[in-house]
Parts: structure tokens; C-alpha cells; sequence
């Protein structure tokens, strides 16, 4: 597996670790952001290549990982989620056909049961067509676990946001290849099992999470009126309105760092918001 290198981002998820690392079939880097429950070691032990940071970076700390990757492909995994057999050599074989797509988002299959995710039903159904220079269909999202990128499209766009931390981070990366030229395919014969950690986040609290950067993912690509719009539907709701609340606590960090998607890009956008 030449071609693709496998990025885990993790925080105190050792036991998960233990489970998903020894269903990779390729090399795997593990950015382990300040965990205190052994996790670093649990993924040296596993023979992962680790990279310790001091602090929680988040999603951004999958940048780390795709800059000491030396593939021309780079495979985001989540601590409780593996690639099928055979579907990063299929993904690597399609983008190098497809020079135009920066990313492949992957079906998604949950628990025991493989129970496809809503997400990738979803993409299966996105209406922005099947463009012929792109591999599947078009999309302008994605979920993190089920996705390869080319590495130099990754990174010359900027990674992952360290503002928006955790929730709803791909939507800007998304955003920011497109506005880039690059293309975003959705395909289904390429498969992640995801088997969803106990230890998971309150949902109240990843709702505000949520909220919070959807809002200042529309301020800083999408038109005034989509952000507005925005802002007045977090306010229908408790959870909604902590998220406004957080976004204005992380107003400083992005009010002068707006940059509009082009035309084309925004029209895309608003597609998938009708359908």
C-alpha cells in the first residue's frame, strides 16, 4: 500500500485503538492530541507511527499527520473506524485516473449490523450530478472517517480549521477545495466500518458544537444572507442558541478571515440545501 497513509486523530481512546488498529492494511500515523489514558502508547504498541501533541488540537490534528505522510494519498480514520480490504488501493487507482478529485468519500457501514450511515445516503443521492471528469458523484461534504484526499490539494488548501475545533469541520475543507477548482466524488464500492465508542460526546453538547461552526463556516464561505439565515435558525432552539453563543466567543478569530466561495461553488451549495 504505496499509494496511501492512514491518519488517526485520537484523544483517550485507548480501548478503541486496541480494536480498529489491527484492521489497517496500511501504514498508519496516529496524532494522539495530549490523551492521559495511555493511548499513545496503546497505538506504538501496535506498531502506528505517533505523534504526540501537547495540546487538544482537535481536527487540526489531522494536518499534522497528512504533513509527515509521504504518500500521494492520505486516509482519515477515526479511533473506533477501518477501511474495508481492498478500498484504499480502489481509491488510490481512481484518483490517479481522476486527476481533477482532490477527495473520495467512502460508504459508510455501522456496527455489527452494518447499517449504512445517513450520510452516506445522503451522498448516494446528491443532486450535483455525476460530472465526467470526476469518479462518482459530486459532493460538497463528507464525513471525516470516510474519506481519502490528495495530499498536495490537502495541504495547499490549509487542512482542517484549528477554529472550528471538532463538528461539522469538513464542511469548510469542502468548501475551500471546490472554491480551489478541485472536485469531490462520492463512492459507494469503497467501504468504511464504523463502530461507534461507548464513550461518546453529550448530544446536547455536540448539537452546540455543531451549530457553532456551522454558523462560522457560513461567515467565513457562504453569502450574508445564508449566515443570517443561520444565526435566526440556531436561535429556535436551546442548543442552537449555545452555539450562537459560542460562535460569538470565536468571533475574533475569523471576522476579518472571510473569503466567499466563487458563483459556481455557492450555487452547488445551495443545491444540496433543496433537495
Amino acid at each position: 500500500m504505496s499509494d496511501v497513509t492512514i491518519v488517526v486523530a485520537t484523544r483517550d481512546r485507548a480501548a478503541e485503538l486496541r480494536r480498529s488498529l489491527s484492521r489497517h492494511t496500511a501504514p498508519v500515523i496516529v496524532v494522539d492530541n495530549a490523551s492521559a489514558d495511555g493511548t499513545a502508547e496503546v497505538a506504538e504498541e501496535a506498531g502506528a507511527r505517533v505523534v504526540r501533541l501537547p495540546r487538544n488540537e482537535g481536527a487540526a490534528a489531522r494536518n499534522t499527520g497528512v504533513r509527515l505522510a509521504r504518500t500521494r494519498y492520505v486516509a482519515f480514520a477515526d479511533d473506533d473506524s477501518w477501511w474495508a480490504p481492498g478500498s484504499l488501493e480502489h481509491a488510490a487507482a481512481v484518483m490517479d485516473a481522476h486527476p481533477r478529485t482532490a477527495l473520495v468519500a467512502a460508504r459508510v457501514l455501522v456496527g455489527e449490523r452494518e447499517r449504512l450511515e445517513p450520510v452516506s445516503e445522503l451522498m448516494a443521492r446528491s443532486p450535483l450530478g455525476h460530472p465526467g471528469d470526476l469518479p462518482g458523484r459530486a459532493i460538497l461534504g463528507f464525513l471525516a472517517c470516510s474519506a481519502v484526499v490528495r495530499r498536495d490539494a490537502f495541504l495547499a488548501v490549509g487542512g482542517f480549521s484549528e477554529t472550528l475545533h471538532f463538528g461539522g469541520e469538513e464542511e469548510l475543507l469542502a468548501l475551500d477545495l471546490a472554491a480551489a477548482g478541485w472536485g469531490l466524488a462520492y463512492l459507494p464500492e469503497i467501504i468504511v466500518h464504523h463502530h461507534p465508542s461507548p464513550h461518546r460526546p453529550d448530544p446536547g453538547a455536540r448539537r452546540r458544537r455543531e451549530t457553532r461552526n456551522r454558523l462560522l463556516t457560513a461567515w467565513l464561505r457562504r453569502p450574508i444572507p445564508v449566515f443570517v439565515r443561520t444565526a435566526l435558525t440556531a436561535l429556535t432552539s436551546r442548543d442552537g442558541r449555545g452555539g450562537l453563543a459560542d460562535a460569538a466567543r470565536a468571533w475574533p478569530r475569523v471576522a476579518d478571515a472571510r473569503r466567499p466561495v466563487p458563483p459556481e461553488v455557492e450555487r452547488a451549495r445551495s443545491a444540496l440545501e433543496t433537495y
